[in-house]
């Protein structure tokens, strides 16, 4: 294995959403508050203000810590695999009729992710490796 891709992966990861196409593998969303909550939009796949609930905004809350402005919109990164500069690691712990539970490590809390998880995922990752950027 080339021991510069970890370097040229961690350059790219840290130029930013919508800088730079994210590696494969990586998916990068722009979530934002709209009404209070924590939303994004994506085109490719037909969501529009697609909500974090059940856990998941205080997980995000907790990944946005000293990012200014980070309500107007921030550079989701996430990854069934650990990726250079990943910061948060969400646990699969189980799944109910219409998503996943997962326990992110760092905040000592559980997230639920809805269906809308398959539309990046062929099935519930057993893990989920995660970085908040500045826009």
């Amino acid at each position: 294995m080339n021991r510069a891709v970890p370097a040229v992966l961690a350059a790219l990861l840290l130029a930013g959403c919508g800088k730079t196409v994210p590696p494969p593998g990586i998916v990068a969303l722009q979530p934002y508050k709209f009404a209070g909550n924590w939303v994004f939009d994506d085109s490719k796949t037909g969501l529009s203000r697609e909500a974090f609930v059940g856990g998941t905004p205080e997980i995000i809350e907790d990944m946005t810590k000293g990012i200014p402005g980070a309500e107007k919109g921030f550079c989701l990164l996430f990854s069934a695999q650990p990726f250079p500069g990943s910061t948060h690691k969400l646990v699969w712990r189980r799944g109910d009729r219409k998503g996943n539970w997962y326990y992110c490590e760092q905040t000592k809390a559980e997230g639920w992710l809805c269906a809308a998880l398959f539309r990046y995922f062929p099935a519930a990752p057993k893990e989920i490796h995660a970085a908040a950027k500045k826009r």
